[in-house]
């Protein structure tokens, strides 16, 4: 399985070990002492607080422990599946259990990072982890094919991608409507203002750049939603 270290927030590692009122070699100790990590020094925790190295995964289980924290706590925003399991201080077997898959079969979901679930399944891991709809979709691999739906609804009618959006993330309709109702809108004045502005010599770039970023401009607008 690949050993790349979840985003690790190092300031915070250190804030909460001065929290407690520990020195590094009291967090090194008890590290070593509670998860059989024998190669923990000061030095090494000194490093992560630095921000010159981040902990593989035991060895992030292994601060929070410490620390009396939760993995979350110690970690940046997650963008992986691997990243979401471990901010949840969850083990591989005990996430692939609760979902209901083989664990050899999660394994290899995780180190490819592609989730290949069927809809229960997808629906457990949703709640397992506590996934936002923004989460979920980027966790399902579903931010290409949302990306396709909201460009269309923008440039022609926003009605009839209502329903296939609601259908694709976890995400009421009632929240969906407004966001794709204020992209077409958002859209279409930046188009009438390309033409408004005759030999000005724009080209509809502004129309242009607002789609390439139509997937983090409806989140923006649902982030009341959930996302």
């Amino acid at each position: 399985m690949s050993q790349t270290s979840p985003p690790f927030n190092a300031p915070a590692a250190r804030r909460l070990r001065e929290a407690l009122g520990m020195a590094p070699g009291h967090v090194a100790y008890g590290i070593r002492a509670s998860y059989g990590l024998p190669y923990v020094t000061p030095d090494t925790v000194i490093a992560w607080e630095r921000g010159l190295v981040a902990p593989t995964g035991s060895e992030l289980t292994a601060l929070a422990g410490a620390l009396w924290c939760t993995p979350a706590e110690l970690l940046g925003a997650a963008r992986t599946l691997r990243e979401h399991r471990l901010a949840r201080g969850l083990a591989t077997e005990d996430l692939a259990r609760e979902v209901g898959i083989d664990h050899r079969t999660y394994l290899a979901m995780e180190e490819r990072d592609a989730w290949d679930g069927n809809e229960r399944q997808s629906n457990a891991l949703a709640q397992v982890l506590g996934l936002s709809p923004k989460a979920y979709a980027s966790v399902m691999g579903l931010d290409k094919r949302l990306t396709e739906l909201l460009t269309s609804a923008a440039t022609a009618r926003w009605q009839p991608y209502v329903k296939p959006i609601a259908k694709l993330i976890p995400l009421a309709a009632r929240h969906i409507e407004p966001a794709l109702e204020s992209l077409h809108d958002e859209y279409h004045g930046r188009m009438a203002a390309t033409l408004g502005w005759g030999d000005s010599g724009d080209t509809g770039e502004g129309a242009r750049e607002f789609l390439t970023r139509i997937l983090d401009h409806f989140w923006t607008r649902v982030r009341g939603g959930g996302a």
